[in-house]
């Protein structure tokens, strides 16, 4: 685990900046009179969530590797911290749907049946704390193995060739 511990450290950090963001949308509308727009703006979270997993990928690097990492082992890096947030995902959304924004879901299905988007069935199902957190089990993987793969690019560093 010792070993593991850059890749937990940054696990808890991605949750904790996913936590943040949903307060500032809750606090910015998005979750309720500005909900027609929430499907746009969540997706600017890849920002913050691609800057986390650069900045773990250099933490590993630069103090775990002594400055030097090769893709493989930047990329089985990311995927760590992708499996710890995968399994820290159902207690985030439980928060998120509990604590921060108790009212997200009742909004989201109104929105959806108003508009006609979805019957009052499927909106229930689709925007429900369950529906979330199977949601999570399959989209934070893929996201993070794509995120994974490109910073781990991004961010090898072979040995200086010595003379």
């Amino acid at each position: 685990m010792k070993n593991l511990k850059i890749e937990i450290k940054w696990a808890l950090i991605f949750v904790l900046t996913s936590l943040i963001w949903m307060l500032l949308e809750r606090l910015s509308g998005l979750h309720s009179q500005y909900i027609d727009k929430h499907a746009i703006y969540t997706n600017l979270f890849a920002v913050p969530a691609i800057l986390v997993y650069v900045f773990a990928l250099r933490d590993k690097r630069n103090n775990f590797n002594e400055g030097i990492i090769s893709y493989k082992q930047g990329f089985i890096s990311g995927l760590f911290i992708t499996l710890f947030v995968v399994l820290i995902n159902p207690l985030s959304q439980y928060i998120i749907s509990t604590i921060i924004s108790p009212d997200y879901f009742a909004n989201a299905i109104a929105y959806a049946v108003d508009t006609g988007k979805m019957t009052p069935t499927e909106a229930r199902e689709y925007f429900s704390l369950k529906s979330y957190i199977i949601q999570g089990f399959i989209g934070v993987p893929i996201m993070g193995v794509m995120t994974t793969a490109i910073v781990a690019l991004l961010i090898k560093r072979k040995p200086a060739m010595t003379s």
